[in-house]
């Protein structure tokens, strides 16, 4: 169990300037809790050349203070109900808010995604898809957005259990005409939320949502997307975590069908069926174990950067991204060493992450 002063101050580090989930997590390890980390952070960032002040300790107050009046509650990494799926994937949220049921996340899960201007034809088959896995023990997971997603919930609700994964704020509801479906699935099924209470959904919240979607389920259906959708980011990322990638095939005379048939000529399973989605996800026995479970407990916290090691990886960088691994190699310093400096550097303003593991400068 938390202490109340080791939640707040976990809240309130990862709401710090320039520290994502790789960083928090990589704290954590580092100095063994987030107090310890928090006071670290203004000689890290020193080092770096920058000062640094962490999030004021009135804006978490008030965050807690609103998460309260929204009905909900925060669900921590390291938390029994944190679900595995999504703990073994590179960047997981340390820390959601939701509302409802937080049980559901142990049963095994398929995602629902598609276009949000879909076809009647679509919206009717996603509706009936998402009730038959749902009646057949699965959750499903969607994102609230309309079209295929909100048919998926709806139709998830009538057979079983169904987790909404919002871009917003857990205390905003966005579309504003799904309002009264995300009250649904916040007392029937459960609603997830990585940005904090008041925060408007944008632009760039949209694609670390649908990470969120793509890690809790064993499998990702796309029921009907154009090229170059938020869906196909989202079956881009499940493929990505080595799970399964279903599509509805479509007419190739309809452009919400593009997406799909090409998902479909790249390698993804055709689905036509419930069926199929359900023999496909069998025999997926999930993933063993923990990603934070396996860094946080018997990490060595007390790394030392070598004499140098910053400054040496600082002229590596350019803003192009590269592997850190790369960076290992060319710098000839040992591994721990150049996380140390890499995290130095972020925490400075001067580091920016990206996907698969590629870090560049900002």
């Amino acid at each position: 169990m938390l202490s109340q002063e080791e939640a707040f101050a976990r809240i309130r580090l990862l709401r710090s300037p320039n520290i994502g989930p790789v960083t928090y997590m990589q704290l954590l390890a580092r100095f063994g809790d987030a107090q310890a980390a928090l006071h670290a952070l203004p000689d890290l960032a020193g080092r770096a050349g920058r000062p640094y002040e962490a999030a004021a300790e009135k804006r978490v107050q008030a965050e807690i203070v609103a998460t309260r009046k929204a009905g909900a509650r925060y669900l921590f990494h390291d938390s029994p109900d944190y679900p595995g799926l999504l703990a073994h994937c590179e960047g997981a949220p340390p820390i959601l808010t939701f509302r409802g049921d937080s049980g559901i996340l142990a049963r095994p899960a398929v995602a629902i995604v598609g276009a949000r201007n879909a076809s009647a034809a679509a919206v009717r088959l996603a509706r009936e898809f998402a009730y038959g896995l749902a009646s057949a023990g699965f959750t499903v997971v969607s994102g609230l957005a309309r079209g295929i997603d909100g048919a998926a919930h709806t139709g998830a609700l009538a057979g079983g259990a169904t987790i909404g994964v919002i871009a917003s704020g857990i205390d905003i509801a966005y579309p504003p005409e799904h309002g009264a479906l995300q009250e649904r699935i916040a007392a029937e099924g459960l609603l997830l939320a990585e940005q904090p209470p008041g925060t408007e959904p944008l632009a760039r919240h949209f694609p670390t949502r649908n990470r969120i979607i793509a890690g809790l389920a064993a499998g990702t259906l796309v029921v009907e997307a154009a090229p170059k959708s938020g869906s196909l980011i989202t079956a881009r990322l499940a493929g990505e975590m080595g799970r399964e990638v279903m599509a509805v095939p479509g007419s190739p005379l309809d452009p919400r069908s593009h997406g799909c048939n090409q998902l479909i000529r790249d390698g993804a399973v055709l689905a036509q069926s419930v069926e199929d989605v359900i023999e496909l996800l069998s025999g997926f026995d999930g993933v063993p174990g923990s990603r934070f479970q396996s860094e946080g407990k018997g990490a060595e916290p007390q790394v030392r950067l070598e004499e140098g090691a910053e400054i040496s990886i600082a002229h590596l960088l350019t803003t192009a991204p590269i592997a850190v691994d790369e960076l290992i190699r060319q710098s000839g310093t040992n591994a721990p060493s150049v996380q140390m400096a890499l995290l130095e550097l972020e925490i400075g303003g001067r580091l920016v992450r990206h996907a698969g593991g590629r870090v560049s400068l900002a």
